[in-house]
């Protein structure tokens, strides 16, 4: 499947169209974000773990910030899924990243991992290679939503009891690019306690989410404690298309209600 992705970015590289091109590379069995900038060194390129595309993966929206922190100058082409574009459009209209400065080259989703994210559009607006699968309705939240109110609560926080406050949902989103984290703040928890108490850290971690989460899915990948957070932010996404008529991450041009802030 990785033949399309490879011809499209020889040509922007031979082009002279970027600098580089940031995506996956295999060595000694290890799948890793890589910048490729030449064509030979494309001939490593993986889509993930045996050819599969999404079998590894890794916020490449996060490391593509700071490049263009690094070489603000510059143009760079990244790898993208679904939820990669998604998390891009949203980075342009937070004025994290400039539009004319990210090339897009996407790729698909193999129905087994869209059926497996319950997502909504596993395919990107610039699809390159790699199939165009359909919606997938959420099952998880709607098991949940079928408990009783109580029920839900206990199963919440016997979920969030589990959180050994490592950060790695934080830490791995990649849509996370404040410069101060608003779960560290002093008048919101005790000196010395970071994060915050269950299940306090969840709770507001999700509200700060609100507007931004593009379902992407990998702080629960990185949860070792296997708390269903996909699950919650997908629940919290549906208030907002329901409440607001947004969707996070499916146009350019129409701002999160929530995005407020005026950057000239």
């Amino acid at each position: 499947m990785s033949t399309k992705i490879k011809e499209t970015v020889k040509a922007l590289l031979a082009e002279g169209k970027i600098r580089g091109f940031l995506g996956l590379i295999e060595r000694d069995g290890h799948v890793m974000p890589h910048l490729f900038c030449n064509r030979q060194d494309l001939e490593a390129l993986s889509l993930g773990d045996h050819g599969e595309p999404g079998n590894a993966r890794y916020p490449l929206n996060q490391i593509m910030i700071r490049l263009a922190i690094e070489y603000p100058e510059e143009t760079f082409a990244l790898l993208v899924r679904g939820c990669d574009e998604r998390g891009l459009k949203e980075l342009f209209k937070w004025k994290q990243l400039k539009e004319e400065q990210v090339l897009l080259v996407g790729v698909g989703c193999p129905d087994e991992l869209a059926m497996a994210c319950e997502c909504e559009k596993p395919y990107p607006d610039c699809l390159v290679d790699g199939p165009k699968g359909e919606k997938a309705d959420s099952q998880k939240v709607a098991r949940i939503e079928e408990m009783a109110l109580d029920s839900r609560l206990q199963f919440w926080n016997v979920e969030f009891d589990r959180c050994v406050k490592c950060l790695g949902c934080r830490n791995v989103c990649p849509m996370c690019f404040c410069n101060e984290c608003t779960l560290e703040e002093a008048n919101l928890i005790d000196s010395g306690e970071v994060p915050p108490a269950n299940p306090t850290f969840h709770l507001t971690r999700a509200i700060h989410m609100v507007g931004r989460c593009i379902d992407c899915g990998l702080c629960e990948e990185a949860c070792p404690a296997d708390i269903p957070l996909r699950t919650l932010y997908k629940k919290v996404a549906e208030i907002v298309t329901k409440e607001f008529g947004y969707k996070t991450g499916y146009t350019v041009d129409e701002k999160s209600p929530f995005n407020i802030i005026e950057v000239k």
